[in-house]
């Protein structure tokens, strides 16, 4: 009978493609940022508050949300060649008569 193994998709994210991940989302938060400062020129009165406010509190959030980890723990594999657990090689004492 054939051991189960581990599967190329339970390997995490390699670094490079983790880093170019992180890179997209802080990138396109950044673009609604400056999308949220180009609306502040043209809307009138206190709607300018909305686009001011995502554009002072977005870089926060990107940060936070583009330095969020992808890394998954993979499923507990067996280890190949294992000894199966069982009886304690220690003997148990025996009962006082």
């Amino acid at each position: 009978m054939r051991e189960p193994s581990g599967s190329i998709t339970d390997l995490p994210m390699s670094p490079d493609e983790e880093r170019q991940r992180r890179f997209r989302m802080y990138f396109y938060l950044m673009l609604v940022r400056v999308a949220s400062l180009l609306i502040f020129f043209v809307v009138p009165d206190w709607w300018k508050l909305i686009p001011a406010f995502f554009a002072v509190f977005i870089p926060y959030f990107a940060v936070v949300i583009a330095n969020v980890s992808q890394h998954h723990e993979p499923a507990a594999m067996e280890v190949p060649n294992a000894l199966p657990p069982g009886a304690s090689a220690t003997p148990e004492p025996e009962e006082q008569r």
